[in-house]
């Protein structure tokens, strides 16, 4: 069985460049910030469903997944439901599709797995008839907000790595 791999830690502030994108590039209104402090990746703002209604934090990470079964974090936050998204370069209609899979928060620290088997193939929100998730080539990851519920939210990430069979 093929040992877990460690996809991010936090335990540097530069250790890998999280670029926020707020659903601005829709009209939307929606704020999200990003900072990498003691440890932790947070990712907090506010969300406006009006006009929009998602905000995430991405990050670019070369890494081949082959023999895992699916992803964990160790998380805490507000009690909001947030999606984790990988992203294996896969384009369907001239776009990028996206995997994602919800998850929920509380304000104890919890760990949360994500198996691929999970993940959602969809195009700006709409679901589309792709293969599986190509884990060979996971190309980035992000999180997102999106939850349909106007107002603050926090997420708080200590590690984010992959599991395999019997682990679950």
């Amino acid at each position: 069985m093929p040992a877990p791999v460690t996809l991010f830690t936090f335990d540097r502030a530069d250790e890998a460049n999280w670029a926020v994108v707020n659903d601005g590039v829709m009209g939307g209104r929606s704020a999200g910030f990003v900072a990498v402090e003691q440890g932790a990746l947070r990712f907090t703002g506010t969300l406006v469903t009006q006009g929009g209604g998602f905000t995430s934090v991405r990050a670019r990470r070369a890494v081949d997944l082959t023999g895992q079964v699916g992803i964990e974090l160790r998380v805490r936050g507000s009690g909001r439901q947030f999606e984790v998204e990988l992203d294996d370069g896969e384009r369907a209609y001239g776009r990028t599709v996206s995997r994602r899979a919800p998850f929920a928060t509380s304000a104890e620290w919890t760990l949360v797995r994500v198996p691929f088997s999970v993940l959602r193939s969809t195009i700006f929100g709409r679901e589309v008839n792709a293969p599986p998730i190509n884990v060979a080539r996971i190309r980035g990851m992000g999180l997102y907000m999106a939850d349909g519920k106007d107002g603050a939210f926090r997420l708080e990430v200590d590690y984010v790595r992959s599991y395999g069979a019997g682990t679950e």
